[in-house]
């Protein structure tokens, strides 16, 4: 499998001149194969500062819907609320035991405008909160 991450447009000109050339090898010898072109997802940077955010926010003690929540918890009621507040909606739906479940968007497969959007909006509630704030590493 080839992965390439295109930057501009004479870039993924030539990348794709090269995928073409292992594809069409592949294709005459018979197999089937698939192409994906999609933005790329979150970075590795914005996805341990934001696991880091949720545990800052289960650590400051504040209380929802009257409880300590865990790191966990609150990166569910993040993602949740982020999505609420970018329109993107939510469902909540009967769960297999009868419980409500949140079906949410999934953090691995934000893309990385999407992620920093994300760690916005968890930096804004901590700063609503009084929630300190790590130093942000670097991104890649």
């Amino acid at each position: 499998m080839t992965t390439f991450t295109l930057v501009n447009a004479v870039q993924g000109h030539t990348a794709m001149q090269s995928a073409w050339m292992q594809a069409k090898a592949l294709l005459m010898a018979g197999h089937r194969l698939r192409l994906t072109v999609k933005e790329e997802t979150r970075t590795e940077g914005q996805n341990r500062f934001f696991h880091k955010l949720a545990g800052e926010v289960a650590k400051s003690g504040i209380l929802w819907q009257g409880k300590k929540r865990t790191a966990a918890q609150w990166k569910v009621l993040l993602v949740s609320g982020h999505a609420i507040a970018t329109q993107e909606g939510a469902e909540i739906i009967p769960g297999l035991e009868g419980e409500f479940v949140n079906i949410r968007e999934s953090t691995a497969l934000m893309s990385i405008k999407r992620g920093a959007s994300l760690i916005e909006y968890t930096l804004a509630f901590c700063a609503q909160h009084g929630v300190p704030v790590p130093a942000m590493e670097g991104q890649e």
